[in-house]
């Protein structure tokens, strides 16, 4: 059995949403420093919508397909839908994602999440902190 679904390669090799909005309303940046993954997701946001999206991801091709996917997954929703996409659910969509590579899709879901956090400081919009944990990740 291959190591990657073709959902995976595919994603991987024809990335959705790649590069950087200059205007973004919200920016988000992760990174595991145990791997060298690091994830950043741009967001454009009008009306609570999600109207455009892009990631500049540096990792495996296992980190590219789920930011990849993950953006395709939030663009145009609202952001509390944004925000209930979880690693698990980006993993699925990809139709599975070896083990020891399923951090790649946690950092996808945190880089959204830290993405619409910024866009509510930026903005001054009162939030739950609890849907924002710190991100740690020198324990992976």
């Amino acid at each position: 059995m291959a190591l990657y679904s073709e959902k995976v390669m595919e994603y991987f090799t024809n990335p959705r949403n790649v590069g950087y909005i200059e205007d973004a309303d919200g920016i988000g940046e992760v990174g595991n420093a145990t791997c060298g993954d690091i994830m950043k997701i741009y967001l454009k946001i009008k009306d609570d919508i999600i109207e455009d999206v892009k990631f500049e991801t540096f990792g495996c091709g296992s980190a590219i397909a789920s930011s990849s996917m993950a953006t395709e997954m939030i663009k145009g929703k609202p952001l509390g839908e944004a925000l209930e996409l979880t690693n698990k659910a980006v993993a699925q969509a990809l139709d599975g994602l070896p083990a020891h590579k399923m951090h790649c899709s946690v950092l996808a879901e945190e880089a959204i999440k830290s993405a619409v956090k910024d866009y509510y400081v930026k903005n001054g919009i009162e939030y739950d902190a609890l849907l924002f944990p710190e991100f740690n990740h020198d324990d992976h």
